[in-house]
């Protein structure tokens, strides 16, 4: 079986502008037919497997509740809070150091089990994605009573080395936690959608205040609903 390249995203639960930079970093098998993209299943199926990713192929789908309720942008933001003067030498470092901030937060456990995902998943290849800033996630949805889905904003100490696409330092976390696939992807797609804004990444580089990066996000949702 041969998919399209939107197909690969669907059974990767993955947004098109990561399956993109990974086909450009010559990551994913992949072959090219007047100038498009297919893929394997079967060597998809591999691939996947030695990467530690879920794949679901077109028929074994995971099926979720269609009426599922998405958070906006705002709403995950908001949810997860806005920290400063994170510090940290490392990217293990500096994700401990954020996660044990989370006030959405309360138990030990909690803390740990998201830490523990957040590590596995920079493992298995860096969530940096340029511009000094890095979007670290869990590999699969964490569906824990005590953890919300939410964006958590840090600005770090110091930027920090964290083997992002472009080598560059990273400043900025927005650790994102979501309870189901369907959700990870909307609030991702929503937060990537800022991020290729020139506007906003100053914004980021010049550590704005929480109202003002609040303001911002709000302004996005506006654009992304389709009432601005």
């Amino acid at each position: 079986m041969e998919l399209t390249i939107q197909e690969f995203c669907k059974c990767l639960d993955m947004p098109l502008n990561t399956i993109e930079r990974w086909i450009r970093q010559g990551r994913i098998p992949v072959k090219r037919v007047e100038n498009k993209c297919i893929f394997n299943d079967t060597a998809l199926r591999k691939w996947a497997e030695e990467h530690n990713l879920h794949y679901h192929p077109p028929g074994e789908m995971q099926t979720e509740n269609s009426s599922e309720k998405l958070v906006t942008l705002t709403e995950a933001v908001e949810s997860g809070g806005i920290y400063y003067d994170i510090s940290g030498d490392t990217v293990e470092e500096v994700l401990a150091a954020a996660v044990w901030r989370m006030e959405s937060i309360e138990s030990e456990e909690d803390r740990k089990v998201l830490y523990n995902s957040l590590i596995a998943r920079e493992q298995m290849m860096s969530t940096g994605v340029g511009n000094g800033v890095a979007i670290p996630h869990p590999r699969t949805p964490l569906d824990r009573e005590g953890i919300p889905t939410q964006i958590a904003t840090f600005f770090l100490e110091k930027p920090v080395d964290y083997r992002a696409v472009d080598r560059k330092p990273v400043y900025v976390l927005f650790i994102l936690v979501s309870k189901t696939s369907k959700q990870h992807l909307h609030v991702l797609s929503r937060i990537s959608y800022c991020l290729r804004d020139n506007v906003f990444l100053q914004m980021l580089s010049e550590t704005p205040d929480s109202q003002t990066l609040k303001g911002k996000i709000r302004e996005f949702d506006a654009i992304l609903n389709g009432s601005g």
